[in-house]
C-alpha cells in the first residue's frame, strides 16, 4: 500500500485543462483494456496514469485487510475490523525494489496509511490524511525513507467476489511537491475506471475456464507470475507452502504449469486443477469435498467421447455445435482432473 510520511503542504499547479487530460487518458485506457495482453494491462495503464498525474514510483495489486483466523466472509466492507495485519498477496510496481512487498508485509500492522486506505474503500487517501493523527512508527518511517516514499496517494477498493481488495498507490520523493487536490480527483477517477476494466477482463478470462468460485480461482503466466488470485486459493497455497510470499507461484506449482491440464497435489490438504486459459494458466481448488458434478450435457458429451465418438458425432447426437462439445469436454476434463481419454474413461467409471 502506501506509508504515512509527514510532508509540508506545498501546492502544485494543476493541468491547464484537467478535464480534457482525464478524457484522453480514459480513452487511452479503454484501448489498452481491449488490446493489451492481460499480463501487461495494469503496467500499461499505470504508465497512462503517470502522464495524467506524474509520480516517481507506484505499487498496485491485491491485499487482504487481515490474516483471518477462521472463516472468511465474501468481502471486506468493514475495513480493518478483520483479524490480524493486512497482507499483500500479489503486486506490480514501477520504480520500487524487488523486495518491497515482503518488507511491507513485515510491517503492515503498524502502517496507519495503509489501514486508513483499507478502512475507507473507494476513497483517495493522501499522507496528509494520517500525518499527525498518530505517533510516527519508526519502522514505517525508516521504510518510507529507504524507498523514497515521502508524498503518498492511494485508493483501495473491493475486488468483487474474490475476498480480496485491489489497490493502487503512487509516490513522490521529498524533493517534489505533494499531490494536489486536482490531482487527487484525477487519480481517483482514473483508478475507478481501471478497476472496472480489470474486473471485466478477469471475468472474460474466468468464463473461458471451468466455472469456479472467484475466491478459489487464480490466473498466472506460464512462467508462474500471478495476475489474479482469490483469497481462498491464496491461503491454501500459503498453508501448503509456508515460505510462499505471493506474486509468483510456489516452485512446485510452476514446475507443473507446462503439463496443464492436470491436477496437482500440494501436501495433504491442497489439490489444484491447472488448465490452459489462452496465453495464461488458470488454477482452481480441487477437492473431493468441494467437487462440482458435471452438468447433464457435459456428462453426456464426456461419456460419448470416452466411447470413441468424434466431436462431430457427439454434436449431431446431442444437437450441439462441435465448438460447444469441445467446451463441454474441456470442462469435464478439468472437473474430473484428467489429462487424456484413458484417464477420462477411468474417472467416468467412478462418477
Amino acid at each position: 500500500m502506501a506509508l504515512a510520511a509527514q510532508a509540508p503542504h506545498a501546492p502544485q499547479a494543476a493541468s491547464a485543462d484537467p478535464l480534457r487530460a482525464l478524457s484522453r487518458s480514459l480513452l487511452r485506457l479503454s484501448v489498452q483494456a481491449q488490446q493489451a495482453p492481460p499480463q501487461d494491462l495494469l503496467h500499461q495503464a499505470l504508465q497512462t496514469l503517470r502522464r495524467l498525474v506524474p509520480f516517481d514510483s507506484a505499487w498496485w495489486g491485491e491485499v487482504s485487510a487481515g490474516e483471518p483466523g477462521g472463516e472468511v466472509d465474501g468481502g471486506f466492507s468493514q475495513g480493518v475490523h478483520a483479524q490480524g495485519a493486512p497482507r499483500n498477496w500479489l503486486h506490480g510496481s514501477i520504480g520500487l525494489a524487488r523486495g518491497f512487498a515482503d518488507e511491507w508485509n513485515a510491517l503492515s500492522a503498524v502502517d496507519d496509511f495503509a489501514q486508513q486506505s483499507i478502512s475507507r474503500l473507494g476513497e483517495v487517501i493522501r499522507e496528509r490524511d494520517v500525518a499527525g493523527a498518530l505517533p510516527d512508527n519508526p519502522q514505517v518511517m525508516a521504510f518510507a525513507e529507504r524507498h523514497g516514499l515521502y508524498h503518498c496517494m492511494a485508493l483501495t477498493a473491493e475486488l468483487p467476489h474474490s475476498g480480496l481488495m485491489f489497490f493502487v498507490s503512487v509516490y513522490r520523493p521529498r524533493t517534489r511537491t505533494e499531490f494536489t487536490d486536482a490531482e487527487t480527483v484525477l487519480f481517483g477517477e482514473f483508478v475507478v475506471h481501471l478497476l472496472q476494466h480489470w474486473h471485466h477482463r478477469l471475468q472474460r478470462l474466468q468464463n473461458d475456464s471451468p466455472r469456479r468460485p472467484w475466491d478459489s480461482f487464480a490466473l498466472a503466466q506460464p512462467t508462474g507470475e500471478l495476475l489474479f488470485s482469490g483469497l481462498r486459493i491464496s491461503q491454501a497455497l500459503r498453508a501448503a507452502c509456508p515460505q510462499w510470499t505471493g506474486t509468483r507461484l510456489p516452485a512446485a506449482v510452476v514446475q507443473a504449469l507446462p503439463g496443464a491440464p492436470c491436477t496437482l497435489a500440494l501436501g495433504k490438504a491442497c489439490r489444484l486443477r491447472l488448465e490452459p486459459c489462452g496465453p495464461l494458466v488458470a488454477l482452481s481448488m480441487a477437492s473431493d469435498r468441494h467437487k462440482q458434478p458435471l452438468a447433464p450435457r457435459e456428462l453426456s458429451a464426456a461419456m460419448l467421447y470416452a466411447q470413441g465418438q468424434s466431436y462431430k458425432d457427439i454434436a449431431a447426437t446431442l444437437g450441439l455445435t462441435p465448438a460447444t462439445v469441445r467446451t463441454y469436454l474441456r470442462t469435464a476434463y478439468a472437473a474430473l482432473g484428467v489429462r487424456n481419454k484413458l484417464e477420462l474413461v477411468a474417472a467416468l467409471r467412478n462418477t
